[in-house]
């Protein structure tokens, strides 16, 4: 046999050898998805791998993470991040893609292979497996979640916590009664860290007498005075311990009217003009064989506050303004024709069912009434009472229109808070049922305020330079009352607020020392949920008011209104237009601007041979006169001068957003421009001082400026940025989606076509 060597390995690697030492390889950190709780927030349960639908058609681009319910919010949780997030407003109370319990409409659950779905309320029973859950909310977002990878029971129990959460049996179930009481209060009875919420606001909150004194100098309403009658709430439980009556009427007198009045709820001031009118509210005499003596009584005392003793007129709102069913109805069409139903491929389908809806009639009606209103104190010089059942829902709307229309005070942002503080909070509108907060009884659902604020953005949307704030501060302030720690929206008076928290209070022995009840933060406090740099999207760079500053002959100078300045200066309609009628049953309706009617009609002569009544020469001055932002405005009120409040209905839409197009477009340049000028006028002020101001290249930006763009930033482009669209400061990323929309009538809507009621066509509109 052959002996054979062995071979010597040829193979050489030039790999570094496996490293066996477990303890020097470094492990990537596993981050848990946990929710960020607020003080007295507690998980109640929650799931693992789900997904959240982001797409319309395909499940690419979709979120997946954990879906949390606690006691406040439904929270999803996930490292996944959506494309060009940096401009939506980040709230301090919420994530980014978290829904307080507040604002669930409803909850639906859907099983694929069985082919069902139940809408599910509180300690109901769910005999299948959810597979998908969707959630309808209150403020117009629609979110979809999968369970495909999630367990079965787990996906079953959050569905139904959340069911059982949203719909709580009791006031002091809600989330802000546990958040107040850990967030304020410590263990002996003194305020945590020494906040008092609401304490650094410059504004009045009306539950005290020197706030009411000082709005009754403020406006001259020198025959007027603070009433303490109802401290304790020993008098009326909706009425505010503090409200303003005439001095003529004794305290002995309003008690023994008391029983008369529908809810004790006695005549209460809201303004007074210069002129000496006065704007009162009151609930309906409740005993028939009282009304003509106390009606008497009530104007009686009102004239004697008027300086030149003038009439006092009533305005019944019952009679005259939709109730709280019909407003409510039209706003379930309204939001089912934006954002539940598909959009129809028939144009005349989509505006027709925008007008059957009915809810800018009633928008355009609430705005005739007011302007109505707004003529008898302006134009007549007499007060007016505005009279419904309980004064609680329709009088709040009416009222708080009125003075915006004739007090540039409450135009300017804290003016504004103040009015809704004074005219909706203590004056004991039902947010808590209005809000349906409980979910107990629909029919008392109603959203007034809503109502309110889209007739407010109409005012802004004609006169934007008449107002300090914007429609983002409008529809953030809708949102709010969703978010249920704020003690403006979450009960129906302040009294209630008062009883739930006493008895909250003591049995969580929350120790309260001197104070009476659990403060509540007010939502005026913005900067519970907003940075400053979000709030600067409240500012309106174009506001022209009492304070603004201007530039003459290289002189800053300060806009200063005297007191006949907004009233003296008017503007509205032509006399010729003769559908302006002022009486108990026609109604007030406004042209609009720059109307083509002098150039197809030249033959005015023979129409202005027509008597003309005092309301049509009360307009025609208005109109004929310069525009005063600082003095009365009255709405245009054809239909064509009413829009569709496009921010806070389709903002969730994400077919409607329109990519670096919308009013934030103009927004932007604005701002930008606004801020440019307020560093112009600080180089003046220096100049004018003596001193030299010096830049620094090398120095970070000023931050001082209020507007939210800031000019000559290095980082901001000059054009229109990529991430600005339609919806800012909104992501409508991550809501239901639908089909394209390309071609369909909310395209062409978008466009500019406009929404026309069947009783006023374009051709009533030259009339």
């Amino acid at each position: 046999m052959f002996s054979v060597k062995p071979l010597k390995p040829t193979f050489k690697s030039y790999l570094l050898p496996v490293q066996t030492d477990l303890k020097k390889t470094p492990q990537p950190p596993i981050k848990k998805l946990e929710a960020k709780l607020l003080p007295g927030e507690i998980v109640v349960n929650e799931v693992s791998f789900v997904r959240k639908c982001i797409g319309a058609d395909s499940s690419h681009g979709d979120l997946w993470g954990k879906l949390i319910c606690t006691n406040f919010k439904v929270s999803f949780i996930t490292h996944d991040a959506l494309p060009k997030q940096r401009f939506q407003v980040a709230n301090r109370l919420l994530g980014e893609h978290d829904v307080p319990l507040a604002c669930v409409e409803q909850v639906v659950t859907v099983n694929d292979a069985k082919g069902k779905q139940k809408v599910l309320c509180s300690n109901q029973k769910l005999k299948f497996n959810p597979t998908e859950l969707i959630l309808y909310c209150k403020d117009f977002r629609i979110i979809r979640f999968r369970f495909d990878e999630a367990g079965p029971q787990s996906a079953k129990k959050v569905c139904l916590a959340i069911a059982h959460y949203s719909q709580p049996a009791d006031p002091q179930l809600l989330f802000g009664f546990e958040y107040v009481g850990k967030q304020y209060y410590g263990s002996l009875g003194e305020r945590v860290n020494g906040v008092d919420p609401g304490g650094g606001l410059q504004m009045p909150l009306f539950d005290r007498p020197s706030e009411w004194d000082r709005e009754i100098k403020r406006t001259g309403a020198a025959e007027w005075r603070v009433c303490s009658i109802n401290e304790g709430y020993i008098v009326s439980s909706s009425l505010p311990e503090y409200f303003v009556v005439p001095v003529s009427l004794a305290d002995q007198d309003l008690k023994q009217y008391l029983c008369f009045f529908t809810a004790h709820r006695i005549p209460l001031w809201c303004w007074n003009h210069p002129n000496g009118s006065a704007l009162v509210r009151m609930a309906s005499i409740s005993d028939p064989l009282q009304q003509r003596k106390l009606d008497q009584r009530i104007c009686s005392a009102i004239t004697k506050s008027h300086p030149q003793r003038s009439d006092v007129l009533k305005s019944d709102l019952d009679k005259n303004l939709p109730n709280i069913q019909d407003i409510q109805a039209a706003f379930v069409k309204v939001r089912q024709i934006c954002v539940i139903e598909p959009f129809e491929e028939s144009e005349e389908k989509w505006l027709s069912s925008m007008e059957s809806s009915r809810w800018l009639e009633y928008v355009r009606t609430f705005l005739k009434h007011s302007a109505e209103v707004v003529y008898l104190l302006e134009g007549k010089h007499v007060s007016v009472i505005l009279q419904e059942e309980e004064d609680r829902d329709l009088s709040c709307v009416v009222s708080s229109l009125v003075q915006l229309m004739l007090d540039p005070h409450f135009r300017s942002l804290t003016g504004f808070q103040s009015l809704v503080q004074k005219e909706w909070v203590m004056a004991g509108h039902r947010f808590l049922d209005r809000c349906n907060h409980l979910k107990k009884n629909d029919k008392e659902e109603s959203p007034l305020f809503q109502l309110f604020l889209d007739c407010v953005w109409q005012i802004i949307n004609q006169y934007p330079a008449a107002f300090e704030f914007t429609e983002t501060y409008l529809t953030v302030l809708s949102d709010s009352m969703w978010i249920p720690v704020f003690s403006t929206f979450l009960f129906n008076c302040p009294q209630q607020r008062t009883e739930n928290s006493m008895d909250f209070a003591k049995s969580k022995c929350i120790p309260l020392g001197e104070e009476k009840a659990l403060r509540f933060p007010p939502v005026w406090d913005w900067s519970q949920q907003f940075t400053p740099k979000d709030q600067a999207l409240f500012n309106n760079p174009m506001y022209v008011g009492k304070g603004a500053t201007c530039v003459q002959n290289g002189t800053v100078k300060s806009f200063r209104r005297t007191k006949k300045n907004y009233s003296s200066t008017l503007r509205g309609m032509p006399s010729s237009l003769r559908n302006i009628l002022m009486d108990g049953h026609d109604s007030l309706t406004l042209t609009r601007r720059n109307s083509l009617v002098p150039r197809l009609k030249p033959d005015f002569s023979q129409i202005r041979e027509v008597v003309e009544s005092p309301t049509e020469r009360f307009f025609r001055d208005w109109v004929s006169r310069p525009a005063d932002l600082q003095g009365m405005l009255i709405p245009q009120l054809l239909p064509s001068h009413l829009a569709l409040w496009r921010l806070y209905f389709l903002r969730w839409v994400p077919e409607a957003s329109i990519p670096k197009g919308g009013p934030v477009t103009a927004y932007h340049k604005l701002s930008q421009l606004a801020d440019e000028v307020e560093k112009l006028q600080s180089q003046l002020r220096q100049y004018k001082g003596g001193s030299t101001p010096t830049s620094n290249p090398s120095a970070p930006p000023s931050d001082h400026s209020r507007m939210y763009f800031k000019a000559g930033s290095t980082h901001e482009p000059s054009s229109t940025p990529e991430y600005l669209s339609s919806s800012f400061p909104f992501s409508p990323v991550g809501n239901m989606c639908r089909r394209s929309i390309l071609g369909t009538p909310l395209s062409k809507f978008l466009n500019g076509a406009k929404i026309w009621l069947s009783t006023e066509t374009l051709a009533n509109e030259a009339l």
